[in-house]
């Protein structure tokens, strides 16, 4: 059985993309006279840490330490965020402010739980040399001086992790024995060769696999073979939103998780979070499918809120352990 103390030993490196989640909330009472939309009758606005950032909140809310590298820009919004990680518990001394990039801000605006329009400011280019340099050199001092459980790759197509720092930092966690799991996007979806854990989501396995993907067990054995003579990776997982996950390792043919019955709120950030608790499983060496069966509550825990949130470790827990106790584990 998991032992959720033994999280509190794990040190995650998360390397990615990172951005502020800025939510503005009000209330409507009337629609525009100048355009047929609602007025927004600004009352607050809300500050939160996503992409990359949003994992390594999930990973410190389970008790582990993450350590977080990536690239923001050395604007206003940059200060911000690198403000903002030592109030939630997580380092800044990883993030480097490039000149040459504007930070990611993704701003929502609310009506009460209703999401009305969602405003982004972001550049989406690849690192340049110069900047690929500076990220590998901290990523290198982070190996260098703490003891790495786990790296994680935490991917969203805004250009932090390039081919370079992919296939840089990967060789370099094969000569550390480090392992290493990765949640991708689009554009190098398959960059991550010799990964230990790659983890889509079946609409990203849809649009890259060259045969027809469903959420079945013989087309995701299919489309897991066709992964693993791509990359050599040793596990994969696909999350299948409200049907759950499929999570095969090298030498098995696999098996679907199914997701517990909940009021689904909103399903940002549960990708965030399952690929937090499977980075912890293969930090610690768990059994995989423990940690499967885990990440799939993690995953619906946080889709029960609105909003990008971290799992509740003590609520996590509990379930769990009543999961186990129903004797209808996995």
């Amino acid at each position: 059985m998991v032992n959720f103390e033994s999280f509190n030993e794990v040190n995650v490196l998360i390397i990615g993309d990172v951005m502020i989640d800025r939510y503005l909330r009000g209330n409507v009472t009337r629609i525009s006279p100048e355009a047929p939309v609602p007025v927004v009758n600004l009352s607050g606005e809300d500050l939160r840490l996503g992409g990359a950032a949003n994992v390594a909140l999930n990973v410190r809310a389970l008790g582990a330490t993450p350590i977080l590298c990536s690239v923001v820009g050395a604007d206003e919004d940059g200060q911000t965020f690198c403000k903002l990680l030592p109030e939630y518990g997580i380092s800044n001394k990883y993030i480097f402010q490039s000149k040459n990039r504007r930070s990611t801000v993704k701003a929502r605006i609310m009506a009460g739980a209703q999401h009305l329009l969602r405003l982004d400011q972001e550049d989406t280019h690849d690192l340049d040399d110069a900047e690929a340099q500076q990220l590998l050199r901290i990523i290198q001092e982070a190996l260098e001086t703490l003891d790495i459980q786990v790296i994680l790759f935490q991917d969203y197509n805004k250009g932090v992790l390039c081919t370079r720092v992919i296939n840089e930092i990967i060789q370099e966690a094969l000569k550390r024995d480090i392992p290493t799991a990765v949640d991708p996007k689009f554009n190098n979806f398959w960059a991550y060769k010799q990964i230990t854990l790659f983890k889509p989501n079946l609409k990203e396995i849809q649009a890259q696999a060259p045969m027809p993907v469903q959420a079945t067990l013989p087309s995701l054995q299919a489309a897991t073979q066709y992964i693993r003579s791509q990359l050599g990776n040793q596990h994969t997982l696909i999350t299948l939103s409200e049907k759950g996950l499929f999570w095969a390792t090298e030498g098995n043919t696999g098996k679907i998780f199914p997701t517990v019955p909940r009021a689904v709120a909103d399903v940002c950030g549960a990708g965030d979070t399952v690929i937090s608790i499977v980075a912890l499983g293969l930090g610690l060496h768990l059994d995989l499918e423990e940690i499967a069966v885990l990440a799939n509550l993690a995953g619906g825990q946080v889709c029960e809120k609105v909003g990008v949130v971290p799992v509740d470790k003590a609520q996590l827990q509990e379930e769990f352990e009543a999961l186990l106790a129903s004797n209808t584990f996995a």
